[in-house]
């Protein structure tokens, strides 16, 4: 083949060593520890010098093309040929690892990150039939592309919801699901291909959760990426929501034939070499049955909590210091509130990242436990077993802890145990499910634990949110007019000439002019006057005076901060939070 002859007629061609000195990249000392380092470490040349910390990628890319005599690409810039991508089979750039850059005259030019692959671009070339231009680019560059392109899964989704009009396979139970690019396109049943492919796809575009629901204009497929949800397909025709339930009930190893009660369940796939576990709720509705999976991808969790500290969540400095003197008390109650999803949980982990050391014992129960912490001691929730909160937490408290973390409070039983642990010397971490700080002082006395108890144990109160960033790729200045200031409570005179930004919509973002999301904090100091109003049940407009004067910023304030800095757009503080009415000094 074409690709074969280019290739081989270099076989008397400079080393990338030789060829990396001749660049300026490596000294010639450099080359030879990598030569020794390569003994032992068993590695390619380009994959140790990397590895050592000699070279990035795009040098050792730039010295391959150098030594095979080929084009240089970088592709920083370059955006994709989605006409192009869409032209070839399904999943083969991401198996084969290649980016196609344009087609002229029956020829076929690729960027790739390996030249030196010659079997492997033998087999592509006879599978696209197609002779091959190559050019190199850095791998992580063409992961890049490849993750963000219309190709790949998208494609594949695309053409199964095709397949969908025309045949009805019937559901059988597979075992264990190893979920590939090559699976998907191999697999003769659309049913198996469609849920693959979605889990697929939601996975590369960060999605936490898969909702399949069902209405008049058939079965739709959305994901929920960074809070919000938007739709990944067009509408299903609605004769076939029972396979795709059925489907997901057999990996969850639910029960097929009751479609009356709510079911949950969990299955995990294997993809690229790690496992991923999923949770699925099923519920029926007036239209069959609706379903819920959300991912919980463990290891990019882990692989991001490295990392976890409060300085990575975007909570204001301001905010931080105040918060880092509550988690270094010796004893009493931290206590994070906001609705599901709101980062809670991310918060205490970070909390509890930044005060782990081997002087103190630390145990958390949690229902389930989502995160791995290194040094801590985690307890799973197992209602079915007869392990609770209460129940665990007792046991908690047998078992030596300096600091003890409870995933939430549900019942009374358990805010009791947790209110008399941060009494008796330990530092209690939790959550509870409220709208601000002070609806949580509330919570608490409806759950019968006295006001005097619960405010004497109590260090703060967090009230969290999660607003969404702009994406950093199409981030532009806009204008908003005095009637949309207003509505979102800001004085028109004030801030006519502050610049705020939205996002446009790129690739990065897929459309939607948001990359990531920041935290937003309440934070209520427990100090002599807050919690003598709190006892004797003070009205909240009080409590809000005296909390203002101890120093807290509300959350609406936290979030209009964050669009004043150029983080996050009116439009999206406007969702996650209200207008505060006017708090007296």
């Amino acid at each position: 083949m074409e690709t074969t002859t280019k290739l081989s007629g270099f076989m008397e061609r400079k080393k990338l060593g030789e060829i990396l000195v001749d660049m300026g990249a490596l000294t010639a000392a450099e080359v030879e520890r990598v030569l020794a380092r390569m003994d032992v470490a068993a590695g390619r040349f380009g994959e140790v010098a990397i590895g050592e910390g000699f070279l990035k990628e795009d040098l050792i890319a730039q010295a391959l093309a150098h030594q095979f005599h080929l084009e240089y690409l970088d592709l920083a810039t370059f955006e994709t040929d989605n006409e192009l991508l869409g032209s070839l089979p399904p999943g083969l750039p991401q198996r084969f690892q290649f980016v196609p850059i344009s087609r002229t005259a029956g020829t076929l030019l690729i960027a790739i990150a390996d030249p030196t692959a010659v079997a492997r671009l033998d087999e592509l070339e006879m599978q696209l039939d197609t002779r091959l231009n190559l050019a190199v680019s850095p791998p992580g560059r063409i992961v890049r592309l490849l993750e963000r392109s219309e190709g790949g899964s998208k494609q594949v989704l695309r053409e199964v919801s095709e397949d969908f009009k025309l045949q009805l396979v019937k559901e059988t139970d597979k075992g264990d699901e190893v979920l590939s690019i090559e699976k998907m396109t191999a697999d003769t049943s659309p049913i198996i291909r469609l849920i693959d492919s979605t889990l697929f796809d939601a996975l590369n575009k960060r999605a936490s959760d898969i909702h399949i629901e069902s209405n008049l204009d058939g079965v739709i497929i959305k994901y929920r990426v960074d809070g919000v949800l938007f739709r990944a397909t067009e509408p299903l025709d609605g004769r076939f929501q029972g396979p795709i339930i059925s489907r997901i009930k057999v990996m969850s190893e639910l029960d097929i034939s009751e479609r009356r009660i709510p079911q949950d369940g969990r299955f995990k796939v294997r993809m690229g070499g790690k496992s991923i576990d999923f949770r699925v709720s099923i519920m029926p509705s007036i239209f069959g049955e609706d379903a819920v999976i959300r991912i919980l991808d463990k290891e990019s969790i882990a692989q991001d909590l490295k990392g976890l500290t409060l300085d990575v969540l975007g909570i204001s400095e301001r905010e931080k210091v105040r918060f880092r003197r509550m988690i270094r008390e010796p004893y009493g109650m931290v206590l994070v509130t906001g609705p599901t999803g709101s980062g809670k949980t991310t918060t205490l982990y970070a909390a509890l990242s930044e005060i782990n050391n081997e002087e103190e014992k630390i145990i958390t129960i949690e229902d389930p436990v989502e995160y791995q912490l290194k040094g801590v001691v985690q307890i799973p929730v197992n209602e079915k077993k007869g392990l609770t909160f209460a129940r665990g937490l007792r046991s908690v408290l047998r078992h030596d802890p300096d600091k003890i973390m409870v995933g939430e409070i549900r019942d009374p039983e358990t805010a009791q145990i947790a209110v008399q642990s941060a009494l008796t010397g330990h530092l209690v971490f939790t959550t509870v499910h409220a709208n601000n700080v002070f609806d949580v002082l509330g919570r608490f006395m409806h759950m019968g634990i006295d006001p005097y108890n619960f405010v004497s144990c109590l260090n703060c109160v967090v009230a969290q949110r999660l607003v969404r960033k702009i994406c950093l790729h199409c981030r532009q200045p806009v204008r908003y007019d005095d009637a949309i200031l207003r509505d979102s409570g800001l004085d028109p005179e004030k801030y006519r000439g502050v610049t705020f930004y939205e996002g446009a919509g790129c690739k990065e973002c897929h459309g939607t002019g948001y990359h990531g999301r920041s935290a937003i904090v309440e934070l209520l100091d427990l100090n002599d006057e807050v919690r003598e109003l709190i006892t004797s049940k003070a009205s909240v407009t009080r409590l809000k005076s005296a909390a203002r004067r101890a120093g807290t910023i509300f959350l609406r304030e936290s979030a209009v901060e964050k669009v004043l800095e150029g983080t996050s757009t009116l439009k999206e503080i406007n969702r996650v939070t209200f207008v505060e009415q006017d708090i007296p000094e």
